[in-house]
């Protein structure tokens, strides 16, 4: 079997490199353009067998062209990876994310559409269904509701990949996924850089509501997780379908913090911020329904206490993924 994933070199796609290698013995191509979420390091620490794993540098904002198309060839499977995910420069830039995630979709999806294959996953996010109030989990095919221009062309890729597929039988597969956590991920993300802060007595801030009395909240999941769950819909996952990859339990900021810190036998020094009111497109609450991958037979393989302690440990032990 072959496997083509896009954005292989970023923090989730090296896990689900990692994962295919251990799992199966597919033979993967990756493309990525290394930019600032594409890391090559990631791929160098992972020891990947010679033989199994080509590299192809390309800006999907390119089309394939036919030289292209033809030193790439045809794949049975198709994982499109590749995205803008910070929100932060979606809200200053959002003609990037529009290029990222909407216009480099519509390339590799007619790239499928030429070649075929015989599954596409479009990976994409819980927050195309915008914030969740208390109490609400929101199922795979509910209305979307993008609060910034990053869930937004998240979401325009996905009525894409459901076009591909009502018009051309590009045999497309959807996923939302939470809030990923795990190893070599860029230390500008939360876990991360509270990790550092918590290590050298720092201030960590924790977004919270107006009233600064209650912190945001995800269900956090690993990135190891969330590479399962990838390699479990390729064989189980149903062509038209969308699946919500869920963390094991919701969990609030401060309550993640104070694992991070926990974890390291360290105090929590901490300040609650209302960052939502003050920076619109900053969601309080994202929270997805799992039931539906649950009653496949699918679930986490491990729970968010195993994973920060897991993540805390290897980050304190590989300090160069850490500005310091």
């Amino acid at each position: 079997m072959k496997v083509l994933i896009t954005g292989g070199a970023g923090f989730i796609g090296h896990h689900v490199v990692d994962e295919l290698i251990n799992k199966t013995d597919w033979f993967l191509t990756i493309i990525d353009r290394l930019d600032d979420s594409g890391n090559l390091n990631r791929l160098a620490e992972l020891n990947l067998p010679k033989g199994r794993v080509k590299f192809i540098y390309h800006d999907l904002k390119a089309p394939f062209n036919d030289l292209l198309m033809s030193q790439i060839g045809r794949h049975d499977y198709i994982l499109h990876l590749a995205a803008l995910t910070h929100v932060d420069r979606s809200i200053e830039e959002p003609m990037l994310a529009v290029m990222d995630n909407v216009v480099a979709t519509c390339n590799i999806l007619d790239f499928a559409r030429k070649t075929g294959c015989e599954k596409f996953l479009y990976f994409s996010t819980d927050e195309v269904f915008g914030p969740a109030p208390p109490g609400v989990q929101y199922k795979e095919w509910d209305r979307y509701n993008s609060g910034n221009p990053y869930s937004a062309t998240k979401a325009g890729g996905e009525e894409l990949a459901l076009a591909f597929h009502n018009t051309y039988k590009v045999p497309v597969i959807i996923t939302h996924t939470m809030n990923v956590i795990g190893e070599r991920q860029h230390p500008e993300k939360f876990v991360p850089m509270t990790v550092k802060k918590v290590r050298d007595g720092e201030l960590v801030t924790i977004h919270a509501n107006k009233e600064k009395t209650k912190a945001g909240s995800r269900f956090y999941i690993h990135a190891g997780s969330v590479a399962n769950a990838v390699l479990f819909l390729v064989g189980k996952g149903e062509v038209g379908e969308k699946y919500n990859i869920v963390g094991s339990r919701e969990v609030d900021n401060l309550e993640l913090a104070e694992m991070i810190a926990d974890s390291q036998g360290l105090p929590l020094k901490y300040e609650m911020v209302d960052f939502h009111s003050s920076r619109p497109g900053h969601d309080l609450r994202y929270a997805l329904d799992g039931e539906k991958m649950a009653k496949m037979g699918w679930a986490p393989p491990e729970d968010i206490e195993h994973s920060i302690r897991r993540v805390v440990e290897w980050t304190l032990l590989n300090k160069h993924w850490l500005i310091n």
